[in-house]
């Protein structure tokens, strides 16, 4: 989800729901307060992701998953526990985006999941199908085109009829992107399509509802081709939705730049250009140890054996020196 609104958004939204507890009765007060407060740390933690190494963040937002745990094992009211229960959703969704990030999927896999079934236990549907959709989108990028597929399934039923646009097209990505991990050109196009037509109707639309608090653009689904068109080894979608990603690119977000890159790395290779391929995933794998990012430098790896050669020019050689010897 490359994937939130500007915090900005979130961060409203907690101050938003903080409000109304200068009025509220004091021990509601408390409650309210209390999820606000987790709310908006939640949010910074998130921001920090953008620009600090996943592996100082992840301890922190673990011990912060505790904390809303226990508060809400300790809840005796009912609607107060369901909103205690929705942060720590939100917070063991965060910790499995981090130990994706870490290149520890088995650990991403476990936070997801209880990502989904805390929103659950918050009677929350809405929450829970962002939560399938996310885990759905782990699915897919780790190549399990079944399970990612499935995931979004179970994502739309939990939203029912009546899709917001931006949750229709942030799925139709997802789903994009688990049709390229199985290979399917057609249904990858297919789904793109949709995802950018529902992208145009966002602006149209009231404000979403939490927890689509995060923008999901015409270039957001640009990135996505980009990124299912290295993965089918379609070089001409590398290259017709490189210019449309380019906010993405410009986002600020320094890892996500670097996975772009690597899609775009492995466009190149896919046409035989060897110096740009190697040049960009030279630039994204110093992002990728900057940040100790193993998603990053898995990524990296994966296009590197994409290429094959006895006799490799310096290009591909000096790459290879520089991942030996990397451990993340």
């Amino acid at each position: 989800m490359e994937r939130r609104k500007s915090l900005g958004g979130a961060a409203a939204t907690a101050a938003t729901q903080a409000l109304p507890v200068l009025s509220a009765p004091q021990g509601q007060a408390r409650e309210e307060g209390r999820v606000a407060a987790l709310r908006a740390a939640t949010t910074a933690f998130r921001r920090l992701d953008g620009s600090t190494p996943s592996r100082q963040l992840a301890e922190t937002v673990l011990a912060h998953l505790r904390l809303a745990q226990m508060l809400a094992r300790e809840n005796d009211h009912e609607d107060e526990r369901g909103g205690l229960a929705a942060v720590g959703s939100e917070v063991a969704s965060l910790a499995g985006w981090l130990h994706w990030d870490m290149g520890d999927y088995g650990s991403a896999r476990i936070w997801y999941g209880a990502s989904i079934k805390a929103a659950r236990r918050a009677a929350n549907p809405l929450l829970a199908a962002y939560q399938m959709g996310s885990l759905a989108q782990f699915e897919a990028h780790a190549g399990n085109a079944a399970q990612g597929l499935s995931l979004t399934r179970s994502a739309r039923r939990q939203l029912g009829s009546g899709l917001i646009a931006i949750a229709d097209a942030w799925l139709r990505g997802v789903e994009a992107l688990a049709h390229a991990a199985a290979g399917d050109k057609d249904a990858t196009d297919t789904a793109l399509a949709t995802a950018a037509r529902r992208a145009e109707q966002i602006e149209y639309e009231e404000a979403p509802p939490w927890p689509w608090v995060f923008s999901f653009t015409e270039a957001k689904v640009a990135a996505t081709r980009v990124a299912c068109g290295a993965r089918l080894g379609l070089p001409q979608w590398v290259s017709s939705a490189q210019d449309s990603a380019a906010a993405v690119m410009a986002s600020g977000h320094e890892k996500q730049r670097a996975l772009l890159l690597l899609d775009v790395a492995a466009g190149h290779l896919a046409s035989g250009r060897l110096d740009g391929a190697f040049t960009l995933a030279a630039q994204a794998v110093e992002i990728g140890l900057r940040y100790k990012s193993g998603r990053i430098v898995e990524r990296a790896r994966a296009v590197r054996r994409e290429y094959a050669s006895a006799t490799p020019p310096k290009v591909v050689r000096d790459f290879d020196d520089r991942l030996h010897g990397v451990f993340l």
